[in-house]
């Protein structure tokens, strides 16, 4: 056995260790398009908890601007994608709901961060999440879904609407195009390596 031997295993062993586990949070109002982001971007066929929206929901969610919106998440979406050979993201989708609210704290524990889904025509439907976010401390962005192309305030009115620091990114993506929700959740994950390195 040479002295190079040790090494050149020992280096082998490094070069195959499985990515670091990283966890994030997708949130924001009902109907949003938070399961549409996480099936976007997973590599596995996402878990979903998807229900169909029974006429006594239908009463209590407004389906005023996703009528055709036939099903909701009741319990949250789980995907996940490998950035690069060191780092994989797990994504837990919350459900939008306030009457799910219960389930935030567990669904959260552990995240690194959580990317707050906006859409700009409902504004009010994210405040819970944003307050969530600041509240407990969890460094998060704001991503503007793009329905339909269109982005009904700009991102300045959208920072003055939610109340959020300067040091929270705004940015608009669209939930149906990976490339465009890689973009938004690397804004995430840079937000927590920057926090961490304080």
């Amino acid at each position: 056995m040479t002295p190079t031997e040790p090494l050149t295993r020992g280096t082998a062993a490094a070069a195959v260790r499985p990515p670091l586990p990283v966890k994030m949070v997708i949130a924001g109002g009902f109907g949003v398009g938070k399961t549409t982001t996480v099936g976007s971007i997973s590599e596995i066929e996402p878990l979903t908890t998807e229900a169909s929206i029974t006429e006594v929901a239908a009463g209590v969610d407004d389906l005023t601007h996703t009528p055709r919106k036939t099903t909701t998440t009741v319990a949250m979406d789980f995907g996940c994608i490998t950035i690069d050979p060191t780092l994989k993201l797990y994504l837990f989708g919350t459900p939008g709901q306030e009457r799910f609210g219960f389930m935030w704290d567990d669904i959260v524990e552990g995240a690194v961060g959580g990317l707050v889904i906006v859409d700009t025509r409902r504004l009010d439907d994210c405040y819970a999440a944003v307050d969530y976010f600041e509240h407990k401390e969890i460094p998060f962005a704001v991503a503007v879904n793009a329905f339909d192309g269109q982005v009904e305030h700009s991102l300045d009115e959208v920072r003055w609407a939610l109340d959020v620091s300067d040091g929270v990114p705004v940015v608009v993506f669209d939930a149906r195009e990976r490339g465009s929700v890689r973009d938004a959740l690397l804004v995430v994950l840079e937000l927590a390596l920057a926090r961490t390195e304080n």
